[in-house]
């Protein structure tokens, strides 16, 4: 009995079989990379003047053209994420990294419906945001195994990296940002993880169905 249980509790960790709500939260995730990165894309496309060196991603949400699309943007990427961190923690029960998940979706969403000209509380929403979708991606290596995991630790590190870089600029020391400037600083917080959400997000479709035909074992 005991040994049955280390070795069902082994192969929820480690994931190499999937249930449906593990598959399920690989499409909330996917759908988070992909909104994003496309929709932030988009926006930058319609948005008159819109400068990527030194404008902030946030600006998108200021900018009467691309507000609405920026704003409901953040809010369904928060919600999806949110969504798709409680949907894997039905399956890997690790009730830390649930919590990671829902503050980043917090983040985002409150920073959707609290754009950059309401000053502070965009910002700290913001900075929740950055911090808490790294460190979803730092803490979800632990919970898998394989290349996606050395994935998920470099796009977390990369960006709590330029977390720091942003916070020392942003406090008076502009030099930081060097020849990439504010906006590619923000960029290297954020797309690295958002890259990360589409690997991890097919990972997770791609797994077989727990009791599948052909299913790995643990």
């Amino acid at each position: 009995m005991a040994q049955t249980w280390h070795e069902s509790s082994a192969r929820t960790t480690v994931g190499r079989s999937a249930s449906r709500d593990g598959q399920l939260a690989g499409v909330a995730l996917f759908l988070v990379g992909g909104a994003f990165l496309i929709g932030t894309m988009l926006a930058a496309s319609i948005a008159p003047g819109y400068d990527m060196h030194a404008g902030a991603i946030s600006d998108l949400g200021v900018i009467a053209s691309t507000s609405a699309l920026f704003n409901a943007l953040l809010i369904a990427v928060g919600t999806s994420n949110a969504v798709g961190g409680w949907l894997y923690w039905r399956e890997h029960r690790r009730t830390g990294a649930l919590a990671l998940y829902v503050l980043a979706g917090v983040g985002a969403i409150g920073a959707g419906l609290m754009p950059l000209d309401t000053g502070a509380p965009h910002s700290l929403f913001a900075l929740v945001g950055f911090v808490f979708f790294n460190l979803e991606a730092i803490a979800t290596a632990f919970l898998i195994r394989g290349p996606i995991r050395w994935l998920s630790f470099a796009a977390g590190s990369i960006g709590i990296v330029f977390v720091a870089v942003m916070v020392i600029g942003d406090s008076g020391r502009p030099e930081v940002f060097g020849a990439i400037g504010h906006g590619g600083t923000e960029r290297l917080i954020v797309y690295p993880v958002m890259l990360w959400l589409l690997a991890l997000g097919g990972w997770l479709m791609h797994r077989p169905l727990e009791g599948a035909s052909g299913s790995e074992s643990a």
